[in-house]
């Protein structure tokens, strides 16, 4: 496991709520072309990048194998998200959409899918879900460790504006959902081997909004009986529409090697020799690409705009 020293820990001193309001969420990927197979690679021509973008976060969404249900109102009803305010800070920018009702106040009993348009949405539901979802993880793992000075002094902890009081309220304090001891034994295997490109840790020690919506996410999976190869799987997708850039330089990479992205193992992708920011890292200075106008993702809440962004590398302001 890559962990990040102290000094690249974010405390609560520094995650101002009012910045952190200003990186988006919103994802509209593209001008990415599809690279060649030369070993330094380069670019192709711009009429190819549609297809390579699509083969990796498909503009039509992707359906994951989990169902919401009413946990939007579960979340709301314990305090973890204030949904006035939650539902202002979208309707601000004209981004509050029906979907995000059905999602924050409804019931969806079927499968969720994610697209360019819902995923910083999503990331942030997944996100509170994390946040307070009681979990051994949370109360025992790398959060917790004494020599970080608390569990409250992250971006995952601290940067999350939008509960009713003190996020640290709430923090591994609800039983939204009560994994097995197989369940949870799942979730600590698959959290240890994800990681993402804005920090240098995996999903069981989550710092930042990323790594806490990922373990949202993995223990809702976990509770409905997803497997782990599904796991990985979804874990993969979701990944790629949250950092959109990082993974079509990587899908540039693989194709250089020989390897199309539908043949790709997740499970080695998502290991900090691919996903974590170091591994990134020396993936990129290996590919060139043209720039992107594609989205991506900062470390803080905030709606939906309707120009893209370019993706943010760090987890703070």
């Amino acid at each position: 496991m890559e962990i990040q020293n102290n000094k690249n820990i974010i405390p609560v001193a520094i995650v101002v709520a009012g910045a952190m309001l200003s990186f988006a969420l919103y994802y509209q990927p593209s001008g990415v072309t599809k690279a060649t197979s030369e070993r330094k690679i380069t670019a192709q021509t711009h009429e190819s990048s549609s297809v390579a973008d699509n083969e990796i976060f498909p503009k039509e969404g992707v359906i994951l194998p989990v169902t919401w249900g009413d946990m939007g109102k579960k979340l709301a009803g314990a305090g973890t998200i204030d949904a006035p305010r939650f539902q202002k800070l979208y309707e601000d920018k004209s981004a509050y959409t029906d979907e995000y009702d059905l999602l924050l106040n409804g019931n969806t009993p079927g499968k969720l899918k994610i697209t360019r348009e819902n995923a910083g949405f999503l990331l942030n539901m997944f996100w509170a879900l994390g946040l307070s979802n009681k979990n051994e993880i949370l109360e025992k793992g790398e959060m917790a460790d004494p020599k970080y000075g608390g569990a409250g002094r992250f971006a995952s902890t601290g940067g999350w504006t939008m509960a009713q009081g003190d996020a640290m309220n709430h923090y591994s304090h609800h039983s939204f959902m009560t994994l097995t001891p197989e369940q949870q034994a799942l979730v600590e295997r698959v959290s240890r081997g994800i990681y993402r490109p804005c920090c240098g840790n995996s999903v069981h020690f989550p710092d930042c909004n990323h790594g806490m919506a990922m373990l949202g996410l993995l223990e809702l999976m976990a509770s409905q009986g997803v497997t782990e190869k599904e796991m990985w799987d979804t874990a993969l997708v979701v990944n790629s529409y949250w950092f959109p850039d990082t993974y079509v330089t990587l899908a540039a990479y693989m194709e250089g090697r020989g390897v199309d992205w539908k043949d790709v193992n997740p499970q080695e992708i998502l290991g900090a020799n691919f996903s974590s920011s170091s591994g990134f890292a020396r993936i990129a200075a290996q590919v060139k690409l043209p720039s992107s106008s594609g989205g991506g993702s900062g470390c803080g809440v905030d709606a939906g705009t309707s120009a893209p962004q370019k993706q943010q590398s760090g987890c703070g302001i």
